[in-house]
Protein backbone atom coordinates (compact mmCIF):
# COMPACT_ATOMS: atom_id res chain seq x y z
CA UNK A 1 0.00 0.00 0.00
CA UNK A 2 1.38 3.41 -0.99
CA UNK A 3 0.87 6.31 1.41
CA UNK A 4 2.14 8.88 -1.06
CA UNK A 5 5.46 9.71 0.61
CA UNK A 6 7.58 6.65 -0.09
CA UNK A 7 6.72 4.79 3.11
CA UNK A 8 4.58 1.73 3.64
CA UNK A 9 2.63 1.12 6.84
CA UNK A 10 5.61 -0.41 8.63
CA UNK A 11 7.87 2.52 7.71
CA UNK A 12 6.28 4.80 10.30
CA UNK A 13 7.83 3.09 13.31
CA UNK A 14 10.87 5.37 13.34
CA UNK A 15 10.53 8.48 15.50
CA UNK A 16 10.28 11.57 13.38
CA UNK A 17 9.22 9.82 10.15
CA UNK A 18 5.71 11.24 10.22
CA UNK A 19 6.85 14.77 11.06
CA UNK A 20 9.40 14.67 8.24
CA UNK A 21 6.83 13.39 5.74
CA UNK A 22 4.30 16.01 6.79
CA UNK A 23 6.95 18.71 6.49
CA UNK A 24 7.81 17.67 2.94
CA UNK A 25 4.16 17.40 1.99
CA UNK A 26 3.31 20.82 3.41
CA UNK A 27 6.28 22.40 1.66
CA UNK A 28 5.20 20.88 -1.63
CA UNK A 29 1.73 22.36 -1.16
CA UNK A 30 3.06 25.77 -0.20
CA UNK A 31 1.74 25.43 3.35
CA UNK A 32 3.36 26.48 6.62
CA UNK A 33 3.21 24.24 9.67
CA UNK A 34 4.36 25.26 13.16
CA UNK A 35 7.32 23.46 14.66
CA UNK A 36 6.25 20.07 15.97
CA UNK A 37 5.64 19.99 19.72
CA UNK A 38 7.10 16.48 20.04
CA UNK A 39 10.67 15.42 19.43
CA UNK A 40 10.92 11.68 20.10
CA UNK A 41 7.56 10.12 19.31
CA UNK A 42 5.92 8.62 16.26
CA UNK A 43 3.09 11.11 16.30
CA UNK A 44 3.28 14.69 15.02
CA UNK A 45 1.86 17.47 17.18
CA UNK A 46 1.59 21.11 16.10
CA UNK A 47 0.73 23.95 18.47
CA UNK A 48 -0.23 27.58 18.13
CA UNK A 49 0.13 28.66 21.76
CA UNK A 50 -1.15 32.15 21.05
CA UNK A 51 -4.49 30.86 19.84
CA UNK A 52 -4.55 27.88 22.19
CA UNK A 53 -4.79 25.46 19.29
CA UNK A 54 -3.29 22.02 18.76
CA UNK A 55 -3.31 19.53 15.89
CA UNK A 56 -2.24 15.94 16.62
CA UNK A 57 -1.54 13.35 13.92
CA UNK A 58 -0.98 9.60 14.35
CA UNK A 59 0.67 7.43 11.69
CA UNK A 60 -0.85 4.24 10.26
CA UNK A 61 -0.48 1.20 12.49
CA UNK A 62 -1.21 -2.50 12.52
CA UNK A 63 -4.88 -2.06 13.43
CA UNK A 64 -5.57 1.20 11.61
CA UNK A 65 -4.07 1.64 8.15
CA UNK A 66 -4.95 5.31 7.85
CA UNK A 67 -3.62 8.53 9.33
CA UNK A 68 -5.58 9.63 12.36
CA UNK A 69 -5.91 13.24 13.43
CA UNK A 70 -7.69 15.43 15.94
CA UNK A 71 -7.66 19.16 16.56
CA UNK A 72 -8.01 20.90 19.90
CA UNK A 73 -9.10 24.41 20.82
CA UNK A 74 -10.80 26.28 23.67
CA UNK A 75 -9.47 23.61 26.01
CA UNK A 76 -11.06 20.62 24.29
CA UNK A 77 -10.68 18.16 21.38
CA UNK A 78 -13.19 19.52 18.88
CA UNK A 79 -12.81 17.55 15.67
CA UNK A 80 -10.97 14.65 14.09
CA UNK A 81 -10.93 12.07 11.37
CA UNK A 82 -9.18 9.38 9.35
CA UNK A 83 -7.63 9.65 5.90
CA UNK A 84 -5.07 7.90 3.70
CA UNK A 85 -4.08 11.22 2.08
CA UNK A 86 -1.18 12.93 3.84
CA UNK A 87 -1.86 16.10 1.84
CA UNK A 88 -5.27 16.35 3.48
CA UNK A 89 -3.63 16.00 6.88
CA UNK A 90 -1.20 18.79 6.08
CA UNK A 91 -4.02 21.04 4.88
CA UNK A 92 -6.01 20.43 8.04
CA UNK A 93 -3.06 21.04 10.35
CA UNK A 94 -2.05 24.21 8.54
CA UNK A 95 -5.61 25.54 8.47
CA UNK A 96 -6.35 24.88 12.13
CA UNK A 97 -3.07 26.14 13.56
CA UNK A 98 -3.27 29.08 11.16
CA UNK A 99 -6.51 30.32 12.72
CA UNK A 100 -9.22 28.79 10.53
CA UNK A 101 -12.46 27.82 12.23
CA UNK A 102 -13.90 24.33 12.29
CA UNK A 103 -16.04 24.83 9.20
CA UNK A 104 -13.20 26.38 7.20
CA UNK A 105 -10.81 23.63 8.31
CA UNK A 106 -13.27 20.99 7.11
CA UNK A 107 -13.72 22.84 3.82
CA UNK A 108 -9.97 22.58 3.22
CA UNK A 109 -9.75 18.98 4.47
CA UNK A 110 -13.14 17.21 4.14
CA UNK A 111 -12.07 14.19 6.22
CA UNK A 112 -12.30 16.34 9.37
CA UNK A 113 -15.54 15.72 11.25
CA UNK A 114 -17.08 17.40 14.27
CA UNK A 115 -20.35 17.37 16.19
CA UNK A 116 -22.79 20.30 16.55
CA UNK A 117 -21.70 21.01 20.13
CA UNK A 118 -18.16 21.78 18.93
CA UNK A 119 -19.43 24.64 16.79
CA UNK A 120 -21.45 25.95 19.73
CA UNK A 121 -18.37 25.80 21.97
CA UNK A 122 -16.24 27.49 19.31
CA UNK A 123 -18.69 30.41 19.16
CA UNK A 124 -19.44 30.68 22.88
CA UNK A 125 -17.38 28.45 25.21
CA UNK A 126 -19.25 26.23 27.65
CA UNK A 127 -18.64 26.32 31.38
CA UNK A 128 -16.05 23.72 32.55
CA UNK A 129 -18.57 21.16 33.80
CA UNK A 130 -20.70 21.20 30.65
CA UNK A 131 -17.58 21.12 28.50
CA UNK A 132 -16.26 18.07 30.34
CA UNK A 133 -19.54 16.26 29.74
CA UNK A 134 -19.68 17.18 26.04
CA UNK A 135 -16.10 16.07 25.44
CA UNK A 136 -16.49 12.75 27.22
CA UNK A 137 -19.80 12.00 25.54
CA UNK A 138 -18.25 12.70 22.17
CA UNK A 139 -15.05 10.67 22.57
CA UNK A 140 -16.81 7.73 20.95
CA UNK A 141 -16.62 9.71 17.69
CA UNK A 142 -12.91 10.54 18.01
CA UNK A 143 -10.20 8.42 16.32
CA UNK A 144 -8.64 6.99 19.47
CA UNK A 145 -11.95 6.01 21.09
CA UNK A 146 -14.06 5.02 18.11
CA UNK A 147 -16.38 2.13 18.87
CA UNK A 148 -16.23 2.35 22.68
CA UNK A 149 -20.00 1.92 23.00
CA UNK A 150 -20.28 0.70 26.60
CA UNK A 151 -18.45 3.67 28.20
CA UNK A 152 -20.50 5.95 25.95
CA UNK A 153 -23.77 4.31 27.05
CA UNK A 154 -22.73 4.77 30.67
CA UNK A 155 -21.94 8.45 30.17
CA UNK A 156 -25.22 9.01 28.30
CA UNK A 157 -27.21 7.37 31.09
CA UNK A 158 -25.44 9.51 33.70
CA UNK A 159 -25.88 12.73 31.71
CA UNK A 160 -29.63 12.08 31.63
CA UNK A 161 -29.68 12.49 35.42
CA UNK A 162 -29.88 16.20 36.39
CA UNK A 163 -28.07 15.65 39.69
CA UNK A 164 -25.09 14.04 37.94
CA UNK A 165 -25.05 16.58 35.13
CA UNK A 166 -24.10 19.21 37.75
CA UNK A 167 -21.01 17.22 38.78
CA UNK A 168 -17.68 16.71 37.04
CA UNK A 169 -17.49 13.31 35.31
CA UNK A 170 -14.15 11.58 35.90
CA UNK A 171 -12.78 8.54 34.06
CA UNK A 172 -9.98 6.07 34.63
CA UNK A 173 -9.67 3.11 32.24
CA UNK A 174 -13.33 3.76 31.28
CA UNK A 175 -14.51 3.51 34.91
CA UNK A 176 -16.72 6.48 35.77
CA UNK A 177 -17.23 8.44 38.95
CA UNK A 178 -18.08 12.03 39.89
CA UNK A 179 -16.52 15.01 41.62
CA UNK A 180 -17.63 18.25 43.24
CA UNK A 181 -14.43 20.03 42.14
CA UNK A 182 -13.66 21.44 38.71
CA UNK A 183 -9.95 22.06 39.18
CA UNK A 184 -9.14 19.09 41.45
CA UNK A 185 -11.68 16.55 40.29
CA UNK A 186 -9.55 13.58 41.36
CA UNK A 187 -9.39 14.83 44.96
CA UNK A 188 -13.09 15.52 45.50
CA UNK A 189 -14.85 12.34 44.44
CA UNK A 190 -18.42 11.85 45.60
CA UNK A 191 -20.54 8.71 45.68
CA UNK A 192 -19.88 5.40 43.98
CA UNK A 193 -18.03 4.51 40.80
CA UNK A 194 -19.19 2.39 37.88
CA UNK A 195 -17.13 -0.03 35.79
CA UNK A 196 -18.57 -0.60 32.29
CA UNK A 197 -16.51 -3.73 31.59
CA UNK A 198 -17.06 -6.26 34.37
CA UNK A 199 -17.57 -10.01 34.51
CA UNK A 200 -20.16 -11.55 32.19
CA UNK A 201 -20.55 -8.28 30.30
CA UNK A 202 -22.18 -6.50 33.23
CA UNK A 203 -21.80 -3.02 34.70
CA UNK A 204 -20.35 -3.01 38.21
CA UNK A 205 -21.12 -0.40 40.89
CA UNK A 206 -18.27 -0.09 43.37
CA UNK A 207 -17.39 1.90 46.49
CA UNK A 208 -13.64 2.24 47.06
CA UNK A 209 -13.08 -1.03 45.23
CA UNK A 210 -15.82 -2.94 47.06
CA UNK A 211 -18.44 -4.45 44.76
CA UNK A 212 -21.96 -3.24 45.59
CA UNK A 213 -23.97 -4.38 42.60
CA UNK A 214 -23.80 -5.72 39.06
CA UNK A 215 -26.40 -4.63 36.53
CA UNK A 216 -27.27 -5.54 32.98
CA UNK A 217 -27.69 -1.97 31.75
CA UNK A 218 -25.97 1.35 32.18
CA UNK A 219 -29.26 2.94 33.32
CA UNK A 220 -29.61 0.43 36.17
CA UNK A 221 -26.06 1.05 37.34
CA UNK A 222 -26.56 4.82 37.29
CA UNK A 223 -29.81 4.45 39.26
CA UNK A 224 -27.93 2.62 42.04
CA UNK A 225 -25.35 5.41 42.17
CA UNK A 226 -27.92 8.24 42.17
CA UNK A 227 -29.98 6.64 44.95
CA UNK A 228 -26.97 6.72 47.27
CA UNK A 229 -25.96 10.36 46.67
CA UNK A 230 -26.45 12.82 49.54
CA UNK A 231 -29.20 15.39 49.02
CA UNK A 232 -28.32 18.87 47.78
CA UNK A 233 -25.07 17.81 46.13
CA UNK A 234 -23.46 20.03 43.53
CA UNK A 235 -22.90 21.91 41.41
CA UNK A 236 -19.19 21.23 40.99
CA UNK A 237 -17.04 24.29 41.66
Amino acid sequence: MDFGVGLDRDGWDEDGALRAALGRTAEGLGLVLPESDRETRRLAEYVDAGRGRRAVVFPPGKRCRTFQMYVQGHGAPLAGGWTMDLAEVARAAAAWTGGAGLEETRARAPFIEFRPWALDHEREPFDPVELAWRVKLDLVHMPLHHGRTRPHALLAAAYAQPVLRRLMPVNSHFDLWFSTSVKEAWKAGIGYGIRPYDEDGLYAVRNRGRLLARTGTAEEAVAVLVAALPEGIGPAR
